[in-house]
């Protein structure tokens, strides 16, 4: 049986998990409840300002998340643009695989349905974005890209992440993956005049 002191990190971490498989609107707060085992009152007393409150968390938490992953890559790669972007791919495509294709990204999620029910959550996933793809350029300024292709790069590289979430959920492959690293390995490796 659970302790009833983790009842918070469980309401957060099944809110990101249905957030990401079957978006905003259609995860309900009851489902959120029960999946979580979190006792009603306390689910309130955790989150008083209900579903708005308890996203704001699931986003800050998966940010926070996918910053230390991408972190965590840029740390095993220093100086090492072309195998950064590998494994980022990598990466990323083991763990659409490891969720049998059910996970998408929970900022992409919730930015594609937001913008007309939300503004101040519109700019906290708006922010996520912001904040990791930095992450990604920072690491290729430590490659001696200038800070414009730097920029540049790390803005493409997660728009080719995010559309490869979509086309392998789809698909059901990680096949995707494989052809955009290795474009985006050509891309990197490529001089820039």
């Amino acid at each position: 049986m659970p302790r009833k002191t983790d009842a918070r990190a469980r309401a957060i971490a099944t809110a990101e998990r249905l957030f990401r498989i079957q978006g905003f609107t259609a995860t309900g707060l009851t489902q959120i409840i029960e999946e979580s085992g979190a006792p009603k009152g306390s689910f309130y007393f955790h989150f008083p300002r209900g579903k708005a409150q308890l996203a704001e968390e699931a986003i800050d938490h998966y940010v926070a998340s996918r910053i230390a992953v991408l972190r965590n890559i840029s740390a095993n790669t220093t100086g090492d643009a072309l195998n950064f972007v590998r494994e980022i791919f990598r990466t990323f495509a083991a763990e659409m695989v490891a969720s049998d294709f059910q996970y998408g990204c929970l900022m992409q999620n919730l930015a594609n349905e937001l913008p007309a029910l939300d503004p101040d959550l519109t700019k906290r996933v708006a922010r996520g974005f912001v904040d990791s793809t930095e992450v990604i350029a920072e690491h290729f300024r430590g490659c001696g890209f200038a800070p414009a292709r730097a920029s540049s790069t790390a803005a493409a590289l997660v728009a080719a992440l995010e559309g490869a979430r979509t086309i392998a959920r789809l698909e059901r492959t990680p096949a995707v993956f494989d052809a955009l690293a290795d474009a985006s390995v050509q891309s990197c490796a490529a001089p820039r005049g």
